[in-house]
């Protein structure tokens, strides 16, 4: 193979998206960083407040444990305050949806998919795509975004747009189908073990509380275990529905059948206008499966 079709065949790398796909990505990582170290820190406050509260430590004329208590409860408040100011939930999840969708908008464009044929001239596809890019940035204007310096097109965006149908078939069945469909299959895997755990840890620590009810109810132990369990199982249960690992591993296991029936079809394509349509409905299945997990996670499907 010469250089030429190496270099054209070769897959869009994170830098050759558009500057907006870049910076999304980066504020919606960055959301969802701090929203998970949140609710992890919160779940725990809770866990240790119903701890304490379960003992008594007198010092003097003071209840230690119960200090202890109130101090946890008053961190877990400074934190869903800080949650509710700076709502990086809110963050995540727009984020990934301008992420998202401009991510489709460069694969649309540069394989030639509808609304970008190849029928189009170069000056209206481009002129097409940025306004296209321009409303959803419009569209999603809360997310904030870091400057910067990338271009709307990337030189190797052109490129591909320009390699014939035989290339362009495969770049895009091969970095962009493959490529989701794996990772599809591998998250799909990641969340349903995760399901699997903490389902498996929900059934162990209900057994242990009834364990501790019947242990404190015939003087085997004097403080409130059960109450201890109970607050633990509460936190497992806020934490699976913030991750919501079997919806999501649901969502993605159709996403692969999705992307299983587009890529049969994209390989059969044989002209331009098929291939167009074909590509636009490949990137329709991978958006519904993004709409169905910011429904599952309390955004707005888009």
């Amino acid at each position: 193979m010469s250089t030429t079709e190496s270099s054209t065949t070769s897959a869009l790398e994170h830098h050759d998206y558009p500057g907006l796909f870049q910076a999304a990505d980066a504020a919606s990582l960055r959301g969802q960083r701090s929203y998970l170290r949140a609710v992890r820190a919160r779940l725990v406050l809770s866990v240790l407040a119903a701890t304490s509260a379960a003992i008594t430590i007198t010092v003097g004329v003071a209840d230690i444990a119960a200090v202890g208590t109130a101090l946890f409860f008053v961190s877990a408040l400074g934190i869903d305050m800080l949650v509710l100011r700076g709502k990086p939930n809110e963050a995540w999840y727009q984020g990934r949806a301008l992420a998202e969708s401009t991510k489709t908008l460069a694969w649309r464009y540069v394989s030639g998919g509808a609304p970008f044929p190849r029928s189009l001239d170069a000056a209206e596809a481009d002129r097409m795509f940025i306004e296209r890019l321009g409303a959803l940035h419009r569209d999603l204007a809360a997310v904030r975004l870091l400057p910067t310096l990338s271009a709307v097109i990337s030189e190797r965006m052109r490129e591909l747009r320009a390699a014939s149908l035989p290339e362009r078939r495969k770049v895009y069945l091969a970095e962009r189908i493959q490529e989701q469909q794996s990772w599809y299959a591998d998250k799909a895997v990641f969340h349903q073990r995760r399901a699997d755990i903490y389902q498996a840890l929900v059934l162990s620590f209900e057994i242990a509380g009834v364990a501790a009810a019947l242990a404190k109810a015939f003087g085997a132990i004097t403080f409130d275990l059960s109450g201890i369990i109970a607050a633990t199982l509460a936190a497992f249960a806020a934490w699976s529905a913030t991750r919501q690992h079997t919806t999501t591993a649901n969502a993605y296991i159709v996403a692969t059948h999705d992307l299983a029936l587009a890529r049969e079809r994209l390989r059969h394509c044989t002209d331009e206008h098929q291939w167009a349509n074909a590509v636009a409905d490949a990137e329709a299945a991978v958006s519904r499966e993004h709409s169905t997990w910011r429904s599952s996670h309390g955004g707005q499907a888009g």
